[in-house]
């Protein structure tokens, strides 16, 4: 027992004497480990610490962009038809780092040196404002059951839109000053980061600018500088053909948001969104400007250096003439305004009118207004001239003349038909305006300068080689439509003429057969006198410039020439010059050419009764053209079903000056007028045109 006791005790000593032992080695490794540390440490200090200081310091270059002066459109004459102004503007450059408190702040600072009142804020902006305070935030939490903040439960986005619509409850008085900060709040806030932005650009005062100027250094990012907006120096009425500007807020439009991002477009940058601003927007909206923005390691803008000063935007030089157009536009606006007091377009839906050079296809005058009959608003359409198709009637007439003469149905020396109203079994009697018998028959000069519908559905029974009996019945092979629309076809008719504007439409065929697959041999009588398938204003002058100029079908054009403006904004460095394009050249002969022509000529300067277009006889220079009327109904959108419609026609005029060498070409045409009140509307805008294009160009 004692032995025992013995050797336990025995072995308890030397446990504690070996346990100091343990502890000593591992503190001795613990202060080797340390002492390495620290020797590192020092040594890192030591040799890298001027690098380190560097990199703690050290700042980031990134390029940005910005916008350009889009180019400038003028006239024929070298007027401005288009223009930049410039603004001054109050910039923000957004850095890398800024936070939310840090834009509240910002907004706060800029709303007591600029004020924005032509924009209102919406009450999702101004709660957005609102809860950008980080104690009004936590008052709106508090205030919230934990359902709508939980974010276990909810995403960021649906309890950030929980707190707004509290906000909005709590119906807060917000001062005109608070109201301006939350516009800042939500321009700056939607920035792009490194981009600048415009917080005002439009009525920004002196005051505003010196205050504002002043504050820069407690401004970080605000900055003050140039923005440009379109301008009309030479009026508005031929803007519906240069077109619109996206606005820096609309900034890219959305149907075509990835093709303008793979060109190097940011989103809130201004693009051409209609017409001539859209068709060359390539080179109207120049190179960007670019600078590189150094940036200090907390994201703050250290310093801005301009790399590339950029390039505005090519010049235009149109066809237009910007005094020409002025004046064809306010004589159509007046004279269709005369025909609206009359009652003569108390269902018209506008007027058209166009002038062309019919030698080059360089358009000279597009106007055009759009009416609401219902509640008489007229505005400026001039794009109506490609975009609105109507049945134009006997203007038509000279390509259905030469198509017969083409074709060899009639021949310039024998061309005489009988002038007999044409009986279809189970149809009205199809005739022309004056009485029955009034002529036995008509050659085709004559039947063009009295306008014979007879005339002209004669010459198409024997050209489509039909089998016709008066009154019993009627046959005609089933190209026959085909065969009058290649002939119409050739005169650019039922064409698109490929003007250098995009909305252009081809026109409105009818239908050649009826819902039993007969052919409508009515319809086609209809189509040889101009009263079935519907052209555009610009076919219109695309085909009388065609027999004007002896054969050439040119394609319209309004952009003359692209170039450079100089330095002193005057001189214009032509880079580029449109060639006149013929479409297609006429196979007739000169004798054929004659025909048509004189018979043009009768319509104005003929001594028949039955003339159409006589008040144009004593204009100077002397006009050639053709009248044209074609039946048509009111519709009523408010009344699809109405029965016994209006009935309405469309008059028309074609023609061109001087008769013999034409320099001008023109086409106008009002739809929808009262038949019995139809006057002579288009005359009178005819005559104006001509007048006043030679007024201005010698001849």
């Amino acid at each position: 027992m004692n032995n025992f006791f013995r050797k336990n005790s025995g072995t308890g000593s030397n446990k504690q004497s070996s346990t100091p032992i343990r502890m000593r080695i591992i503190l001795g490794i613990i202060f080797v480990l340390f002492a390495l540390l620290i020797a590192q440490l020092a040594y890192l200090q030591l040799a890298y610490g001027s690098r380190f200081k560097a990199e703690v310091a050290k700042s980031d270059s990134n390029v940005v962009s910005n916008q350009v002066p889009r180019g400038v459109m003028y006239d024929a004459k070298g007027r401005v038809l288009v223009g930049n102004k410039a603004n001054n503007a109050i910039t923000y450059t957004k850095s890398t780092g800024t936070s939310t408190s840090q834009i509240y702040k910002i907004s706060n600072a800029l709303s007591n040196y600029i004020s924005i009142t032509d924009e209102k804020p919406t009450e999702e902006q101004l709660a957005e404002y609102y809860l950008a305070d980080q104690a009004n935030s936590t008052k709106i939490t508090n205030k919230l059951p934990k359902s709508k903040t939980n974010s276990q439960i909810l995403t960021t986005q649906e309890i950030n839109q929980n707190m707004i619509d509290e906000v909005k409850k709590e119906n807060i008085k917000f001062t005109a000053r608070q109201k301006t900060a939350a516009l800042i709040f939500n321009k700056i806030s939607g920035a792009y980061t490194l981009s600048t932005i415009y917080v005002k650009n439009k009525d920004l005062t002196d005051r505003e600018i010196a205050q504002v100027g002043e504050h820069l250094s407690e401004l970080p990012g605000v900055g003050i500088g140039t923005d440009w907006e379109r301008s009309y120096p030479n009026g508005s009425s031929i803007q519906s053909i240069i077109g619109s500007v996206s606005t820096e807020k609309s900034g890219l439009p959305s149907d075509n948001l990835q093709y303008y991002l793979s060109q190097g477009y940011s989103r809130n940058d201004r693009v051409g969104t209609s017409y001539l601003e859209k068709e060359y927007e390539p080179l109207l909206k120049g190179s960007k400007s670019t600078s590189e923005v150094t940036t200090k390691s907390n994201g703050d803008i250290q310093q801005t250096k301009t790399v590339y000063k950029g390039e505005a935007g090519a010049s235009l030089m149109l066809t237009i003439d910007a005094k020409y157009q002025k004046e064809v536009q306010a004589s159509l606006k007046r004279i269709y305004n005369n025909a609206v007091a009359a009652g003569a377009a108390r269902y018209s839906n506008g007027a058209y009118a166009v002038a062309m050079d019919p030698k080059t296809g360089a358009l000279r005058a597009v106007a055009g207004l759009s009416r609401n009959p219902k509640t008489n608003k007229i505005v400026d359409n001039a794009l109506g001239v490609i975009n609105q198709s109507y049945v134009m009637g006997s203007v038509v007439k000279g390509a259905t003349v030469s198509g017969g003469l083409m074709n060899n149905v009639i021949t310039p020396t024998n061309n005489t038909l009988p002038d007999t109203p044409i009986y279809l079994p189970g149809s009205a009697v199809k005739k022309s305006v004056y009485p029955i018998g009034t002529f036995g028959s008509l050659d085709a000069e004559s039947a063009l300068e009295v306008s014979s519908n007879i005339y002209m559905m004669q010459l198409a029974l024997k050209w489509v080689h039909a089998k016709y009996v008066p009154k019993q019945f009627i046959s005609m092979p089933n190209d026959s439509f085909d065969v009058l629309r290649r002939n119409f076809s050739m005169f650019g008719l039922g064409q698109k003429t490929g003007v250098d504007l995009p909305g252009e439409v081809s026109g409105i065929e009818g239908q050649s057969f009826d819902d039993q697959g007969r052919i409508r041999s009515g319809s086609l009588l209809d189509l040889a006198y101009g009263n079935f398938d519907a052209y555009t204003p610009i076919q219109l002058v695309q085909y009388v410039s065609t027999i004007a100029n002896g054969g050439y079908r040119m394609q319209p054009y309004i952009v003359q020439s692209v170039g450079k403006t100089g330095r002193d904004g005057k001189k214009i460095y032509i880079n580029y010059n449109k060639r006149p394009n013929v479409q297609q050249q006429i196979p007739w002969t000169k004798a054929e050419l004659n025909v048509v022509q004189e018979g043009f000529w009768r319509v104005v300067h003929g001594t028949n009764g039955w003339g159409t277009a006589h008040p144009l006889k004593n204009v100077k220079p002397s006009i050639s053209g053709k009248t044209g009327t074609a039946q048509t109904f009111y519709y009523d959108p408010d009344h699809p079903n109405r029965k016994n419609p209006p009935e309405l026609i469309n008059a028309t005029f074609v023609g061109y000056a001087p008769s013999k060498n034409p320099q001008l070409a023109i086409a106008v045409v009002f739809p929808g007028l009262d038949p019995d009140l139809e006057g002579t509307y288009t005359l009178q805008v005819a005559k104006e045109m001509v007048q006043d294009y030679f007024k201005l160009h010698k001849y």
